[in-house]
């Protein structure tokens, strides 16, 4: 048996003819690694605006991995960043580092016969609750969501993230967090405490906004806060967490587990939602997640892309003893991405389980691969971001 790769390919996938309004649905970046005894491993970047940057870094990265023994995962990490100068600072660095990382790690299941959770410490959770995101696009008024969101717990989740502020950025009108309050309220009426809200900020408010929605959301008990600031805000997260009950979380922009530890030890988050297409991989990951644990903090993936993504965190949910939810998009993805892997993990009633086959335990369709082979950069509106519900707002209640 031989562990040098042989070959790369670095693949970008979509649906042809199609633009697609959020870029996290609307292509993937994968990397296929080829062992010389044609072993296939494969791992997934992020895109959201950035397939072309991240994609150029990925052919930087595949010097260093070229030829490499895949099972030196640590070694081969260290020596991209030993030659990438701003590595700990640059999204497309990191971004293209982890899908290299990924399928090395999906080799080496493979090449032993066993799924990547046992070689990280072997099973912890049997069964990975989930939370519905995706699910709320086109929703403008309280009555919008809550029929929406019926369709979502009939599915079986328990939980589901949403944003309810609308176009507001950086500032938040009184209407914008009237409507906010409105929102929220319908849903925990309807559904009393038998569903848990996560509200989603998409990192976008000042802190007087932010602490604003907080407090008068507080009393809604959502599970968690996410992104209430802007990232460069990180100093005032102290300050919201004095005025705002929930719980906040983030880590979806952080790169690596120093960023994480920092923001740990500093009281700045409650509850961390790691990226692992984003923060160096699989075994990043399980560091980042022995870290929280060893300061009390739960852990709750981002996972916003692909299902090569899903399968490699969940590989990970499975070891951490401080596991709280995993994000989903699944049971909204178009057809194609929903197809693009067999086997591997199933999502019933609102909760993940793993195969438990080698790798990362999925199969990838390579007929898939081949008919949603495109190039370029996402669709793009310029009229507003991709997490802005469009559509009018019609106050509620006669306002």
């Amino acid at each position: 048996m031989t562990s040098k790769i042989r070959k790369i390919d670095i693949l970008e996938l979509g649906e042809k003819g199609k633009e697609i309004s959020s870029p996290w649905s609307s292509t993937i970046l994968l990397v296929k690694l080829t062992s010389e005894d044609g072993l296939v491993g494969y791992g997934e970047a992020p895109t959201t605006l950035m397939t072309l940057p991240v994609r150029e870094s990925m052919e930087e990265v595949k010097r260093v991995f070229q030829d490499a023994d895949f099972f030196n995962v640590e070694r081969n990490v260290k020596e991209f960043y030993r030659h990438s100068f701003y590595l700990s600072r640059s999204m497309e660095a990191t971004s293209a580092l982890s899908a290299f990382e990924i399928a090395s790690w999906d080799l080496i299941g493979k090449s032993v016969g066993e799924p990547v959770f046992k070689l990280l410490g072997g099973e912890y959770n049997k069964e990975l609750r989930a939370y519905a995101n995706g699910w709320y696009s086109d929703c403008i008024t309280p009555e919008d969501f809550v029929k929406k969101a019926k369709a979502v717990v009939s599915k079986g989740f328990t939980a589901m993230k949403f944003d309810p502020f609308g176009n507001n950025y950086d500032q938040l009108s009184r209407e914008g967090l009237e409507n906010a309050v409105d929102i929220v309220g319908a849903l925990r009426e309807e559904f009393g405490d038998r569903v848990d809200l996560l509200i989603e900020c998409h990192g976008r408010f000042s802190t007087k906004a932010a602490i604003d929605a907080g407090t008068a959301l507080d009393q809604f008990e959502p599970l968690f806060m996410e992104e209430p600031l802007h990232p460069e805000l990180e100093m005032a997260l102290p300050e919201v967490k004095r005025y705002v009950r929930t719980p906040i979380a983030l880590g979806e922009r952080l790169l690596n587990k120093a960023d994480f530890a920092r923001y740990i030890s500093q009281g700045m988050v409650d509850i961390i939602q790691p990226d692992l297409t984003n923060s160096l991989g699989i075994l990043e990951a399980k560091k980042i997640g022995a870290i929280a644990e060893s300061m009390g903090t739960p852990v709750a993936f981002h996972n916003a892309f692909g299902p090569i993504q899903t399968a490699a965190t969940l590989n990970v949910d499975k070891t951490l003893p401080n596991f709280l939810i995993q994000e989903s998009f699944e049971a909204f993805w178009p057809d194609w991405k929903r197809n693009l892997v067999k086997s591997g993990y199933k999502l019933e009633n609102g909760r993940f389980t793993l195969s438990g086959k080698p790798g990362i335990g999925v199969e990838v369709d390579e007929k898939i691969v081949s008919t949603n082979a495109v190039e370029g950069m996402e669709p793009f509106d310029p009229k507003e971001p991709p997490w802005v519900v469009s559509g009018t707002f019609r106050a509620p209640n006669g306002r």
